[in-house]
């Protein structure tokens, strides 16, 4: 169990956002101080501390706390910028959301939280959502929708399945309760009943009596059931039908069947894309999982889950494509905006911190992408694949360890001398392109403290770095193919994890 704070260390209060985010996903799980505490190999007493201002968090209590309730990263993230604004960086305050009531129904989520467990055969999902009555009459009841899909890619096939097998309520067994820890039972009844679809109305009622939602309070509903896995596919989704503040889902699967999961975005009017933040991921007793959260998602956005398990050996599965990994890691992909866009220049060395930021998070990205792939050519990751419109990119070499960080780069000299080879981009990671590029570079960019620097890079590195730059400046590596040739499958690049052939050992 971790020391309490010993003497000299800075005891300031705990700024509020950190805690702020710290209670929210404590209320979230409707864990205790005490059980919180014991999940995080902590004591009661230091917790109830830092929620209450009274030490500050350290980074390795952020860690084992977003661990612990599944925070997908969030508390990370709040003490990170917590930091941040001690250290002097400034930030110009968010003003406070805004929420959008439909007049119909009254009602507003503050925190929709899903979970999905699998085990033994079985998928069981639980959810739990913080409700807040925002009209001007009680709420007596809720309704909530179960619908699963084996074969989604297959209408006919599942139509076939449910129909011959359909889904039961004693093999549902669906639960639920309102209020904190599970503190009344909810009586439910049916508004639809078909072969894979279901609707029911949580009661805000059971034996001993009724308790509505009056105007102007809140509460938290938890409903759970579970599906055989023969009748469940493989995916997860979350409709936004409501006003909501915050999303969050985690998916909770053996870590023994090797699970890949990725994520996509879609919406009435828009196609699927990937997930703009990454799937956090971490392993406890056995069990691999994945969380992810996102504020003030739009209505009737939904957020879809995939996932395949490699070590299953019933079954199959299609592997996810080489771009759906990339996207569960947070790389941007082709198609959004962001990459098409020039990237803009940091003011060195007042956004120094700023800066310093946005190479952290290229070498964590960096760190998920090599775990995911070998790349014997090296990799490099520009700000923008992140979804982070600054003039910065990070490149590391075949065979270095050390990265080499770039910040305001441009090439300002080239080679009359160039080569071809084929390129692959994280952003759309499918496909190889054959890329003309100067051997010789030189590279003007500056360091932290604002001073500048002009580099020469040759061959393989040159061809990296030029590849980041042009990511910059809002080019793809497929722009300079034209009309002549097109990208090829990776199923026919045959030279994946070699290094690229050049006539001396140099590049």
């Amino acid at each position: 169990m971790p020391d309490q704070a010993q003497s000299g260390t800075d005891t300031r209060p705990e700024p509020a956002a950190f805690i702020a985010e710290f209670r929210r996903w404590r209320d979230v799980r409707g864990l205790s101080r005490a059980a919180l505490a014991k999940a995080m190999d902590y004591s009661r007493s230091y917790v109830s501390k830092v929620e209450s201002g009274g030490e500050q968090a350290s980074r390795e209590f952020a860690r084992a706390a977003d661990s612990a309730l599944n925070a997908g990263g969030a508390l990370r993230r709040a003490w990170r910028e917590q930091q941040a604004l001690r250290g002097g960086a400034t930030r110009t305050p968010s003003p406070p959301p805004v929420p959008v009531i439909e007049p119909a129904t009254g009602l507003l989520v503050e925190h929709d939280h899903a979970e999905l467990r699998y085990d033994q055969g079985f998928y069981t999902a639980t959810m739990r959502r913080k409700i807040v009555n925002t009209g001007d009459a009680p709420i007596t009841r809720y309704l909530i929708r179960i619908s699963v899909d084996r074969f989604p890619d297959d209408p006919r096939r599942s139509n076939d399945l449910y129909r011959d097998n359909p889904l039961d309520w004693e093999e549902l067994g669906l639960r639920a309760w309102h209020g904190e820890g599970r503190h009344e039972p909810m009586r439910w009844s049916v508004q639809h009943d078909r072969d894979a679809f279901k609707e029911v109305w949580l009661q805000f009622a059971n034996e001993s009596g009724r308790f509505p939602l009056y105007p102007g309070q809140s509460t938290w509903i938890e409903y759970t059931y579970r599906v055989p896995d023969d009748k469940w596919g493989h995916w997860f989704r979350r409709a936004v039908r409501l006003p909501t503040h915050r999303l969050s889902i985690s998916l909770d699967f053996p870590a023994a069947l090797d699970p890949s999961v990725w994520g996509l975005h879609t919406s009435m009017t828009a196609e699927s894309m990937p997930f703009q933040t990454a799937i956090d991921t971490h392993e406890r007793d056995g069990r691999r999982i994945y969380s992810w959260s996102t504020d003030e998602p739009p209505l009737h956005a939904r957020y879809r889950l995939e996932w395949h398990f490699r070590n299953d050996e019933r079954r199959q599965p299609v592997p996810p494509k080489p771009s759906q990994i990339m996207a569960s890691l947070g790389v941007v992909q082709e198609g959004d905006p962001v990459l098409r866009r020039p990237a803009r220049e940091f003011d060195l060395p007042s956004e120094a911190s700023d800066a310093q930021r946005v190479l952290s998070e290229l070498r964590l990205a960096a760190d998920r992408v090599i775990r995911a792939h070998t790349f014997g050519k090296g990799m490099g990751v520009a700000a923008p694949q992140l979804g982070i419109e600054r003039a910065a990119a990070i490149i590391r070499p075949p065979g270095s360890s050390e990265p080499i960080s770039l910040l305001n780069p441009r090439v300002i000299e080239a080679s009359d001398e160039t080569d071809e080879q084929y390129e692959g981009c994280l952003s759309f990671f499918d496909v190889r392109s054959l890329v003309p590029r100067p051997l010789v570079i030189h590279v003007a960019h500056q360091d932290l403290n604002g001073e500048r620097r002009i580099t020469v890079f040759e061959r393989g590195v040159a061809r990296l770095v030029a590849h980041e730059i042009d990511h910059l400046d809002g080019v793809l590596c497929r722009d300079y193919l034209g009309d002549r040739a097109q990208p090829i499958p990776v199923e026919q690049y045959r030279s994946s994890g070699q290094a690229w052939s050049y006539s001396s050992p140099q590049g």
